[in-house]
């Protein structure tokens, strides 16, 4: 998807799970629940809160993602943004990650990402590596959600 502006993109994943909003926010926003289907981190749902994800490092990213969190809507809206760290702070992928959850028929949830502002150019390849990233976490969300008490 591209914004009407043009000089950002957006990435759009949705799906709907069949589990009520509470268990998907539970997931998106309980710190060990996150590491389980996402990367280690210090997250807590309070505006303002600056916090890591971690992953071991790779070619071309150091591993760690600064973010902070954004917007907390309790069971329908969380956002944070989603920034490059270290030494690719000041050339590499500043976004904002929104989640957004809407309950669906038969007690489940339509669950809808959303990352937006990846520059053209060298973002090509963090928008590319996003799109699959996102949908093989969506996966991993849904399994995490699913266990759920």
């Amino acid at each position: 998807m591209t914004d009407a502006n043009a000089t950002t993109r957006t990435l759009l994943v949705e799906r709907v799970m069949p589990h009520p909003p509470e268990k998907v926010w539970r997931a998106l926003t309980q710190g060990h629940l996150l590491e389980a289907w996402l990367m280690k981190n210090d997250f807590q749902p309070v505006v303002g809160h600056k916090f890591n994800f971690r992953a071991d490092p790779m070619p071309h990213w150091n591993g760690i993602t600064d973010c902070e969190v954004l917007v907390i809507e309790p069971n329908k809206r969380l956002a944070y943004s989603w920034n490059a760290s270290g030494d690719e702070a000041a050339t590499g992928m500043k976004t904002i990650v929104t989640w957004t959850l809407t309950a669906a028929g038969n007690g489940g949830t339509h669950v809808r990402m959303e990352q937006s502002g990846f520059r053209p150019g060298p973002d090509d390849r963090f928008y590319v590596g996003a799109n699959y990233g996102w949908r093989k976490m969506l996966e991993g969300l849904e399994r995490v959600t699913a266990g759920l008490p």
